[in-house]
């Protein structure tokens, strides 16, 4: 079983991504809603925030009852990953302990990039890495993701053929 916990907007306004901008989408891994540190599969819940150069909000947190025990063999009988890509809609980026290469290749099937951390590191770090990739010069798969395409600021026009 799963379950879905959004944040409802108060009608107060609040500080988001400016005029224009459209915030990145991202999940995150976690067992505490404070910090990354679960691998995919273990995770008992996703804590998905949007983020964008000057600021990032929690949007939503999916929790799961029905996780893998993290030993790097899967459960043919019950399928546990198929809920958590299904969970993952809409976002841009997983961060993660670690993801099988099986349930890898389904998550970059539904348009999410994985990206793998060796320690487990507070949430708001993560936000604020992630908002630093967006305030300097993101790396290709980002640009890609973020529909910015920038040629490098060493080359001339010229030689963008």
């Amino acid at each position: 079983m799963s379950r879905t916990l959004r944040v409802i907007e108060a009608d107060a306004p609040q500080d988001g991504p400016a005029p224009g901008e459209t915030p990145l989408r991202i999940a995150i891994a976690t067992n505490d809603m404070d910090y990354l540190g679960a691998h995919f599969g273990s995770a008992r819940k996703f804590a998905i925030y949007e983020v964008w150069k000057t600021g990032a909000r929690f949007v939503e947190a999916h929790e799961f009852d029905n996780v893998t025990k993290q030993k790097g063999k899967h459960d043919d009988q019950d399928d546990k990953i198929t809920p958590k890509v299904e969970a993952l809609t809409g976002c841009a980026l997983l961060f993660a302990l670690a993801i099988g290469g099986p349930s890898a290749a389904k998550i970059v099937k539904a348009g999410v990039h994985p990206i793998k951390r060796k320690e487990p590191e507070p949430i708001e770090a993560v936000l604020a890495q992630v908002q630093e990739m967006l305030n300097g010069t993101p790396p290709p798969f980002l640009r890609k993701i973020l529909g910015t395409q920038q040629k490098p600021d060493f080359m001339d026009e010229e030689e963008w053929v």
